[in-house]
């Protein structure tokens, strides 16, 4: 037998594994790494949040990863090179972190990774009718593991595309496995680039579990914020709320048949750019808007189009307790709309439930790289809702 077969066996039959879980968003910010221990699988997972830190970009990694970032038409070689390139630097900034914490790689059983998105593109976005839904990660896996020398487990939307799904939203898998509770209706509401949320059911029933995104999280209004102001988000709202919401502008935003769309469903920066604000503006005769005005009307577009998908989605006679992850549940004008909008609904965050929300994301890869070794056998329903019964991940070996 292979000896990294051996030793994936071994890692796989221990009561209990270490996983780094990685993540790196479209808002570009960092690489977020989650030591984590696990153990069990499926529903009967249980995860410890060990360390966490977010590995910050330096403005030239950002300034590469845009060359060809949510763009139709790009160098191949870059593509080429950078998914190479952006395995390295992953790898380059895990050596750091297990360095500066004074972690003995050998103690680190796998390394689960979800590389850079840099192009997204399910059906009901491109449109071809020849062509399945489709998603791109960079940042090989191979490399990660030759450089780190851990196993890696890497690429997990590809098999979710493969059994039937859109590659999006993958959180619905952990939200299940480690935050449902009888007697509670969860709304587990994640604001990144784009917004998604997990319904998770108080009775605990895998039928009714449900997971699509929303439209735009902070995808817009980072956009904005980068081109106008130089600074990669609006900290604190603290230009929105300078401004007032232009409702003409607003009525535009919302037109897209991307809202008319069915539920379960998918989206990224492909559609919501500033290319598609451009076009809102004029169709609203509002080209001469301040930047204050229109930074108050895209955070007003990500809270209502969120709450439009939620009240869509579930029914109002229900109790239901927000929990928020995600960059944009550090934006005070956008909280306060969605709970102004939402007065029957409970809110907190994830840090109540024992994950740091700015790690949920990458603990979530952490869990899925666990099933993919233990588990594999959870079904989350009848799989009507988008949600194909799979365990992900593509497995690359040291030397």
């Amino acid at each position: 037998m292979n000896k990294n077969i051996q030793h994936l066996y071994e890692i796989a039959v221990k009561p209990a594994r270490i996983i780094i879980g990685l993540m790196s968003g479209t808002s570009l910010d960092g690489l977020d790494i989650a030591l984590c221990r696990l153990s069990g699988s499926g529903v009967n997972t249980h995860i410890e949040l060990l360390q966490f830190e977010t590995a910050s970009y330096p403005a030239s990694f950002k300034e590469e990863i845009k060359t060809v970032f949510s763009k139709e038409q790009v160098s191949l070689e870059k593509v080429c090179l950078l998914n190479e390139w952006v395995g390295l630097e992953h790898a380059r900034l895990i050596n750091n972190f297990l360095d500066k914490n004074q972690i003995n790689k050998n103690d680190v059983d796998i390394i689960a990774s979800h590389g850079q998105t840099i192009y997204h593109a399910p059906k009901i976005l491109h449109g071809h009718a020849q062509y399945p839904n489709g998603t791109l990660q960079i940042g090989d896996g191979d490399h990660i593991a030759v450089t780190t020398g851990i196993i890696t487990i890497s690429d997990f939307r590809q098999k979710h595309i493969a059994a039937g799904g859109e590659g999006a939203p993958l959180a619905v898998y952990g939200d299940y496995f480690i935050f449902g509770k009888e007697g509670e209706n969860r709304i587990m509401l994640n604001i990144g680039g784009i917004a998604n949320f997990t319904y998770l059911p108080g009775d605990r029933d895998a039928n009714k579990v449900f997971s699509t995104d929303t439209g735009p999280g902070n995808t817009l209004m980072d956009a904005y914020m980068q081109k106008h102001f130089a600074r990669y988000f609006d900290e604190g709202a603290a230009i929105a709320k300078q401004g007032k919401v232009e409702p003409a502008l607003l009525h535009e935003l919302k037109k897209d048949s991307f809202f008319e769309k069915g539920f379960p469903k998918t989206t990224g920066p492909e559609l919501f750019n500033l290319a598609y604000l451009q076009a809102a503006q004029e169709r609203a005769a509002v080209t001469d808007l301040s930047h204050e005005d229109i930074m108050a009307t895209l955070n007003r577009f990500s809270a209502d189009t969120i709450v439009a998908a939620l009240k869509k989605c579930l029914t109002d006679n229900d109790a239901f307790t927000l929990y928020a992850s995600g960059g944009g549940m550090h934006n005070p004008l956008l909280m306060e709309s969605l709970q102004s909008q939402l007065p029957g609904y409970t809110f907190s965050d994830t840090g109540s439930l024992q994950v740091n929300p700015d790690a949920k994301e990458a603990v979530l890869f952490a869990i899925l790289a666990n099933e993919c070794l233990c588990g594999g056998d959870a079904s989350l329903g009848d799989g009507r809702s988008g949600i194909p019964h799979v365990s992900m991940g593509k497995i690359s070996f040291p030397v």
